[in-house]
């Protein structure tokens, strides 16, 4: 079956088991990708060999295969009839914007931005910096790239010009695009001194930069700039897409808190499509012409993933958003662009649900809108503690009347799409609080002890990936093979790891219970501060809380508890609220966990795509001298505040 009829009869054909999917893996894990490939992807040569595994750990997906991963997003929708579809609808309430984008007009400001860079002499292989807002050209960009065979970068539009020189320095791109600058709601953030600055610290300097002009702000341009509407309007005509090899270079996107050498996550072109592809009707029960409404940033891997190619892949229509699930202008913003765009499913970051659970805890202003197209909410990026899970269920389920399934799901930046998640297309499982439910089939999970033996169901370990990875999954670190194999490949010989703990339950339920380094040892007895964070969170006075383990000259380490209140009436008393936590942790947990430190503060440093600084916490506490502050820190303030209680003994 082609893609295109595939296209046109998705939603009716009968979709099987999860455990017949896992049975077909299991028995023929090569025909089963090529089928996937073949069914859900248009090549240019298709691939007769599933895996390359010659320089075994290291994998390649489809290696005789051809493609152009942009054809696949845009044009063939277009070539199916489908040019008028919506493709992405940019929504911006700090800009008062909404923009609805054709996918016959997506193909013609592509092709023509395409053409535009190729003829300032980008060519297949080279390297393009984006450096840009959530704005719709920040999607132009990657997939203009994408068509020509160029390498892109995206950094965080505002990332500081030191952090930005280095990623720069590291992939030497030949051109930089960003923007005037960025929008916030209180402020207009200046892109064009940081990315000058940047460009002076650099080594690898780019020929040129491509900058688009912001009516809230227009920046001067130097002699290296383009203008970016210049540029399209002396491109009338498109580019046709440029044929790459599967095994070809996408994109590189670094991990977020990388200090030092940057670590860049490379993904390869024809794994990664396939792979997004099958993820959407399989994972998310989402179909051509359906809405997904993905509230990240393109700086992320979910931004890359679920914003821009897998929606486009599969001819859904992609909510672009620019603002904040609160105070732009409401933590109601989320439901209302449900309403506006008639949503289907909604992806978002357990903190998100957080920040809005604190501002309107009764769930008052999401009750105001029609959530009647919503079909699930997807929740990922860090843990998501029972008591998120539980508050959102219970508030989408009385705001709609319906029982809307709230999914966690589990993935990282390196492995491109999820490892452990609800597979809406094939089987709702039984939710679990605190467990994104199932392996996503091509993911063979396992938990293993510090020797590398397995642990018995219910038993916490290492989780561990058993090689091959599936497609989509990371290709190897930019430029440096070696680390690759040295930070994920050569712990456990035929595994990657993961980096977090957890176990698997007799249901085969994956639980994550945190970063490795977020197992403390409390007098010999080994503790995972999620479990702990997870019985604090349990109470209705506390929005968010964040466990480290600090340094104890008795017990090795001792557990101590950051704890943000919410604004209800149950939070008005401290000092009763962390008598009753103390208790709470002794009598879920039990006196072995030695908990009896607890600080309220104001709020928890994070990076910007949600994850809590524990580990900067920590050694903070510990009285590190130059304690690791990730590049990706959302508000250095927030940590700076805390110094004084962190440094208190």
């Amino acid at each position: 079956m082609s893609h295109n009829e595939y296209m046109n009869t998705s939603a009716e054909k009968q979709s099987p088991s999860y455990d017949d999917v896992i049975d077909a893996i299991s028995a023929n894990p090569e025909g089963f990708w090529l089928e996937k490939a073949t069914e859900y992807i248009d090549w240019v040569k298709e691939p007769t060999r599933a895996v390359d595994d010659a320089n075994a750990p290291i994998y390649r997906w489809y290696p005789d295969g051809e493609l152009n991963v942009c054809y696949n997003a845009i044009d063939r929708h277009v070539e199916a009839g489908r040019g008028d579809q919506a493709a992405i609808i940019y929504d911006s309430p700090v800009t008062d914007t909404i923009r609805t984008i054709t996918y016959t007009e997506l193909l013609g400001e592509v092709s023509r931005f395409a053409r535009a860079l190729s003829d300032k002499g980008v060519t297949k292989g080279d390297r393009v910096v984006i450096y840009m807002p959530m704005v719709p050209e920040a999607a132009v960009a990657t997939l203009a790239c994408a068509r020509i065979g160029a390498i892109h970068s995206v950094v965080f539009g505002g990332f500081a010009p030191n952090e930005l020189a280095v990623r720069i320095d590291d992939t030497a791109p030949k051109a930089v695009i960003s923007t005037s600058c960025g929008v916030e709601k209180s402020r207009i953030l200046e892109y064009k001194p940081m990315l000058d600055e940047a460009i002076d610290l650099a080594q690898n300097k780019p020929e040129f930069s491509v900058i688009v002009q912001r009516d809230e702000h227009r920046c001067e341009l130097g002699e290296n700039d383009l203008d970016y509407a210049e540029l399209l309007a002396a491109s009338p005509e498109g580019i046709d897409p440029v044929t790459v090899k599967a095994t070809d270079e996408l994109y590189v996107l670094y991990t977020s808190g990388t200090t030092g050498k940057p670590k860049g996550i490379v993904r390869d072109s024809g794994g990664y499509a396939v792979a997004l592809a099958y993820s959407m009707p399989t994972l998310f029960d989402l179909n051509p012409g359906d809405t997904m409404f993905t509230a990240s940033d393109v700086g992320w891997v979910v931004g890359h993933s679920y914003i821009v190619y897998a929606p486009l892949l599969a001819g859904v229509t992609s909510v672009l958003f620019e603002g904040k699930p609160i105070g732009t202008p409401d933590a109601g913003t989320f439901f209302r662009i449900i309403e506006q765009h008639g949503v289907n499913v909604h992806f978002t970051a357990p903190t998100a649900m957080r920040v809005v659970r604190k501002e309107d805890p009764e769930g008052e202003l999401i009750k105001k809108y029609d959530l009647s197209s919503l079909r699930a909410s997807f929740l990922a990026g860090e843990r998501l503690d029972p008591d998120t899970y539980e508050w959102t269920t219970q508030i989408l389920a009385e705001a709609t009347g319906r029982d809307i399934p709230v999914v966690d799901n589990w993935w990282q930046t390196e492995t491109g799409w999820p490892i452990a998640a609800n597979p809406l297309g094939l089987n709702r499982f039984p939710l679990k609080a605190g467990s994104p439910t199932k392996p996503v089939p091509g993911y063979q999970i396992e938990i293993l002890d510090a020797s590398g033996k397995p642990v018995p169901a219910g038993e916490e370990g290492l989780i561990v990936m058993k090689l091959p990875l599936p497609p989509g999954t990371m290709a190897t670190v930019w430029g440096d093979d070696s680390r690759f194999v040295s930070s994920y490949l050569a712990a456990f010989d035929g595994y990657y790891l993961t980096g977090d703990s957890g176990y698997l339950d007799e249901d085969g339920y994956v639980f994550v219970m945190g970063r490795t380094d977020d197992v403390i040892n409390v007098a010999g007895h080994r503790l995972s501060t999620g479990v702990i964070e997870a019985v604090i969170a349990s109470h209705p006075a506390v929005t968010e809380t964040a466990v480290i383990g600090v340094h104890d000259e008795t017990k090795g380490q001792s557990p101590r508890a950051l704890v943000v209140l919410g604004d209800s009436a149950e939070a008005t008393d401290p000092d009763t609220i962390i008598a009753e936590l103390v208790a709470l942790v002794r009598k879920e947990i039990g006196p072995v966990a030695a908990f009896k430190q607890v600080d309220i503060v104001p709020a928890l440093p994070k990076t910007r795509s949600g994850k809590i600084l524990r580990k900067t916490m920590r050694e903070i506490a510990d009285g590190v001298d130059s304690p690791a502050v990730p590049s990706t820190i959302e508000d250095r303030s927030v940590l700076d505040s805390l110094e004084s209680v962190l440094n208190r003994r």
